[in-house]
């Protein structure tokens, strides 16, 4: 039961015995969209019957938002069922990961009984990627799997040579699988998003979630797009018929009516993330200058992390990060005045 990932209030709570302000999950700190609180509580007259299994009402509605045919989306219980589904659907031999990237990815492919190679990051670079990656781009290569920002860097690819990743998978016959699930904190995410290209690259494959920017985590609610339509429906077969509760569906329904909630989401990461960037510099860290809600450091006191629980805060360790290490630390940006408290926390443990 070791699965190690930020927002375990549950095991903070069991420690210490309340809540911590929890930094460790990459969550919209506005809270649930009140539109969204609604329609879940009303969802629940329909608990007494199972859940549309193709998600219909959703995938048609996600499709005119993404300007797309509901063919082309499958819904899931949450981004990572569906990377564990797409493993079982593709098993390639060979997949190629960056390091260090999400974890889910590598267990899905292991769970799939599939190949992993990693692609190291370079900390002199920031943990950018770089060029030298699409020389690992060969025959053979079955899956490369890539986050738009990545987690836990919060780095994000160039656009061009993102495209030109994505060309070479092409000519690979390697499919690319872009985890876009913390894109929309960006101020533009349309300039950056690879959805446009799905109608002319079947070798594509987009997740999505609505679970970070919405703070739907206990929601789980994510989706795929794909322009291989036999991709999708294989993954569909691939995990139960009712991955999808009737409350994440009619809360995915209004989640996509919240476009002034992401707006102001997207102005407070915008404002905030730089004051803690230089806070947390102040104190001493090198911080990775990501563009992502979450900033990645590294911190040369001992215990950090213990240090902060002592004091009722909750930030993700990320010494299980291939590529990372001791002493590595993601922190999300929250409210100015919860930004404040972190800060403040590690003066004293400093």
């Amino acid at each position: 039961m070791d699965v190690r990932h930020g927002g375990d209030w549950a095991g903070f709570q069991a420690r210490y015995g309340y809540l911590p302000l929890d930094f460790s999950a990459s969550l919209s700190p506005l809270g649930l969209p009140e539109g969204v609180r609604r329609a879940a509580i009303a969802a629940l007259e329909e608990a007494d019957r199972y859940p549309d299994p193709q998600c219909r009402a959703l995938r048609t509605k996600l499709g005119e938002y993404h300007h797309l045919s509901p063919e082309h989306i499958l819904c899931g219980n949450g981004a990572a069922d569906l990377i564990f589904r797409l493993a079982l659907a593709k098993k390639p031999a060979q997949a190629l990961l960056l390091a260090p990237t999400f974890g889910e990815y590598e267990r899905a492919l292991e769970a799939a009984g599939c190949g992993v190679e990693h692609f190291f990051l370079e900390e002199k670079q920031n943990f950018q990627v770089t060029e030298s990656l699409l020389e690992r781009i060969k025959p053979g290569l079955g899956l490369l799997i890539l986050c738009e920002p990545n987690n836990p860097t919060g780095q994000v690819t160039d656009h061009t040579l993102l495209l030109d990743i994505l060309e070479c998978c092409a000519q690979t016959g390697t499919l690319l699988a872009v985890d876009e699930c913390f894109l929309d904190f960006l101020p533009h995410p349309e300039e950056h998003s690879l959805i446009r290209e799905l109608s002319t690259h079947k070798n594509l494959l987009i997740f999505r979630a609505f679970t970070k920017c919405y703070a739907m985590a206990g929601l789980r609610l994510g989706y795929a797009l794909c322009g291989d339509c036999a991709l999708l429906e294989k993954m569909a077969r691939m995990g139960q018929a009712w991955g999808v509760s009737c409350v994440a569906q009619e809360a995915g329904l209004a989640a996509l009516e919240e476009g002034a909630y992401l707006e102001k989401l997207r102005a407070l990461i915008e404002r905030e993330r730089p004051q803690l960037q230089s806070g947390l510099e102040a104190l001493g860290c090198r911080v990775i200058p990501g563009r992502a809600n979450f900033l990645l450091f590294q911190s040369s006191v001992p215990e950090l992390g213990e240090c902060l629980g002592e004091k009722g805060i909750s930030i993700r360790s990320c010494l299980d990060f291939l590529g990372l290490g001791e002493g590595w630390y993601r922190v999300c940006v929250r409210t100015g005045e919860d930004n404040a408290r972190l800060l403040a926390a590690m003066r004293e443990v400093m």
